[in-house]
C-alpha cells in the first residue's frame, strides 16, 4: 500500500513541515512502540482508552477481554489511534520556545474484528514483536482462552506522523543572552530481569531474554 492519504483531517496544519505521510516511516515510529491510545465515542461523549498494539503489514491491532465495553463499543466504528514517543525536553532561552523533541503517529479508521485463524496467528505477531523467540518456548494457547480474547484491527490508510528533532528555536535576539540552552535526552529502557520466585528449580533465563531490549532500540 502507498503513503497515507493526506485529508482534512489528517493533514498537519501546524508546522506543516513536520507533516510525515511516507509509509516507511511511518510504519518506524509504530513498530518502535507498543502503547497508542484510542479515542472514540460513546453515546455522543468522547472516550480515549490506552491499549497495547502491534503493527502486521498493514494494519493496526490491539486487543483485550471479550467481555471489553471498550472493545464492544469500537466494532465497526470509527476511531481514532494515536502514538508518542518523546525523544527529549527542548530547553531555549526563553520559556515561550521550550519545546519537546517527539515521534508521533494518528491514523483514522474504522475497528474490525480479526477471527478465525489470523486471530490466534496475530496474538502470535504480538508476542513475537516485543519478545522474539518466546512464542514457541510457552504453552499452547487454550480455546478458552481464545475465545476470551477480541482483537481488533484497523486498515493504515489514512493518517499522518509528525516529529520534532534537534535544537532549541530561539528569537534571534535571544542567542545574545548568556542563558544555557540545549537538549535533555530522554528514552525507554528496560531494566534487569527479576525472576518469578515460583520459577521452578533449575529454571534459567532463556536465550532470547539474555540482552532484551525493547523494539525501538533493536537494529
Amino acid at each position: 500500500m502507498g503513503n497515507l492519504k493526506k485529508t482534512v483531517r489528517s493533514s498537519v496544519k501546524r508546522m506543516k513541515e513536520r507533516g510525515i505521510y511516507e509509509r516507511e516511516q511511518v510504519n518506524d515510529i509504530l513498530d518502535a512502540g507498543f502503547v497508542c491510545h484510542v479515542a472514540y465515542n460513546i453515546d455522543g461523549l468522547p472516550y480515549c482508552t490506552p491499549t497495547m498494539y502491534w503493527r502486521s503489514g498493514d494494519h493496526v491491532y490491539w486487543h483485550g477481554s471479550s467481555v471489553s465495553r471498550f472493545l464492544k463499543q469500537v466494532l465497526d466504528q470509527q476511531v481514532c489511534l494515536t502514538v508518542t514517543h518523546v525523544d527529549g525536553f527542548v530547553l531555549a532561552r526563553s520559556a515561550f520556545n521550550h519545546s519537546m523533541n517527539y515521534r508521533s503517529v494518528m491514523l483514522f479508521g474504522q475497528a474490525e474484528e480479526v477471527t478465525g485463524p489470523e486471530k490466534l496467528e496475530q496474538l502470535r505477531v504480538m508476542v513475537e514483536h516485543l519478545f522474539p523467540g518466546r512464542w514457541d518456548e510457552l504453552r499452547p494457547v487454550t480455546r478458552k482462552e481464545l475465545n476470551a480474547t477480541t482483537v481488533l484491527r484497523m486498515l493504515m490508510e489514512e493518517g499522518s506522523a509528525k516529529v520534532r528533532e534537534g535544537d532549541p528555536s530561539d528569537n534571534k535576539e535571544d542567542y545574545k543572552l548568556p542563558i544555557w540552552a540545549g537538549v535533555i535526552p530522554l528514552g525507554l529502557s528496560a531494566g534487569g530481569l527479576v525472576s518469578d520466585p515460583a520459577n521452578l528449580p533449575g529454571v534459567l533465563v532463556p536465550d532470547h531474554l539474555q540482552s532484551f531490549v525493547l523494539p525501538g532500540e533493536r537494529d
